[in-house]
């Protein structure tokens, strides 16, 4: 792992830990979790997604580019396909909501 990688994950565990090390309660400290999970958890699947949309939309548009009688197919295959990477947005959309309301 690079150092800055290692660099921001010790400061993320430090954030974390923190909130716990110096809460007078412990309840608190949950609360706070829990809305630091939340935010990770839909910050992190948004970054996924977002990645992972641009690099279908540049295959997609490197194929029409390539063969232009192919859009049709092409442009079908990238919705269907962007439709499913936007599903593990939503799902970690629930996942945090879960974290935020029932837990």
């Amino acid at each position: 792992m690079s150092k800055i990688v290692r660099i921001l994950l010790s400061v993320t565990a430090l954030m974390a830990v923190a909130t716990t090390a110096f809460a007078a309660e412990g309840a608190a400290a949950a609360l706070s979790a829990k809305y630091i999970g939340a935010g990770l958890a839909i910050g992190i699947a948004a970054l996924g997604t977002g990645i992972g949309q641009g690099t279908a939309i540049k295959g997609a548009v490197e194929g029409i580019s390539r063969n232009p009688s192919a859009s049709g197919k092409i442009s079908t295959t990238m919705i269907i396909g962007l439709a499913l990477i936007e599903s593990l947005a939503i799902y970690a959309l629930v996942v945090a909501l879960i974290l935020l309301f029932v837990v």
